[in-house]
């Protein structure tokens, strides 16, 4: 190959990989929603979908039980039925703010040094249901009152969570 020709495959292959470059998505951060009432979250919470985790390998009927505390932080209570013997596993963990006074990006805690973020990235107006997730996108839940959404309800949910970033697809 001559030098001229070692100059077109040189360009033509940096020009690939800037039009490659130039379509990568660009993926906004996550947002939380405006507020939460923590005393109106509190309450039995029935997962109806998450992105599959280790800690949870295993559950089926997944609960969180969240319980206000007289300091304004929350205890929360996990639960599922594992194993063919359909046992319940229980988890006990503790949430406070994130930032001072911001009730939508909480830390959580179950086991002591280690915690995660759980942010409420949306929300009912009435509490019908709550979508929490993390700001890398890794974890993600879909929670309600009830053990079940209407299908169309659901559907606005999946639609949120993509626009978020998320990949429903990646939901079990």
């Amino acid at each position: 190959m001559n030098s001229l020709q070692r100059i077109i495959v040189a360009t033509t292959a940096l020009l690939l990989l800037a039009a490659c470059a130039g379509q990568a998505k660009v993926v906004s951060p996550v947002h939380t929603v405006p507020s939460v009432d923590l005393a109106r979250y509190a309450g039995l919470w029935h997962e109806i979908a998450r992105y599959p985790n280790i800690f949870q390998k295993g559950c089926r009927d997944s609960t969180a039980n969240c319980r206000l505390r007289p300091d304004g932080e929350m205890d929360v209570i996990n639960r599922c039925l594992k194993g063919a013997d359909g046992k319940f596993s229980e988890v006990k963990g503790h949430a406070w703010p994130a930032d001072s006074g911001d009730m939508t990006r909480l830390k959580v805690s179950f086991f002591w040094p280690f915690r995660s973020d759980y942010w409420i990235i949306d929300l009912g107006d009435n509490y019908e249901y709550a979508v929490v997730g993390t700001p890398d996108r890794e974890y993600l839940w879909i929670l309600a009152p009830q053990p079940k959404l209407s299908a169309e309800l659901y559907g606005s949910i999946l639609r949120r969570v993509e626009q978020q970033g998320f990949d429903p697809a990646r939901l079990q």
